[in-house]
């Protein structure tokens, strides 16, 4: 199926505000891993991870469009030195997709591309509750103290 007039190029940019997630976000959590803080570890690993599904329905999806899917391209990957330096780091990239993916969004409403558009809301929806979980965090820490919110990072749930 071809794509509508702009599809592939907006598809192309969230991929690669994907693939830096994907990167920004693995590192993060092999920090998290060798500060000790195994529970945070985990939930932000799985992050990448989930980052990496999108990423996958991208690439397929250009492909289904008869696109070339553009993995040449990263942006910049902001590590954060502290956990909450981290959070608000992957913040403003949760920001900055829910932006990009309201525009493409929008777009494909525009050019009658509801396939495309469908998909991209389920990614707002999924960032959406990552932005959701990030502002708890740091909503904690205010809350709690750094220090309390990270020793009950050290040790992962069983459930």
């Amino acid at each position: 199926m071809k794509a509508k007039e702009g599809v592939i190029d907006l598809l192309n940019k969230i991929l690669t505000a994907d693939l830096t997630s994907i990167n920004q976000y693995f590192v993060h959590a092999k920090m998290c891993e060798n500060w000790g803080y195994e529970r945070l570890h985990h939930k932000v690993r799985e992050r990448s991870f989930d980052e990496m599904k999108d990423a996958e329905e991208l690439i397929d999806h250009i492909l289904y469009l008869e696109g070339v899917p553009n993995m040449q391209r990263l942006g910049t990957v902001r590590v954060g030195e502290t956990v909450p330096e981290q959070l608000k780091s992957d913040m403003k990239s949760e920001q900055e997709m829910v932006k990009l993916l309201t525009e493409a969004t929008s777009h494909c409403a525009k050019v009658g591309d509801y396939t495309t558009r469908h998909m991209l809301e389920d990614m707002v929806k999924d960032s959406d509750k990552h932005i959701d979980w990030i502002e708890t965090q740091l909503e904690t820490i205010k809350q709690v103290g750094l220090e309390n919110y990270l020793s009950h990072q050290i040790k992962k749930d069983d459930s």
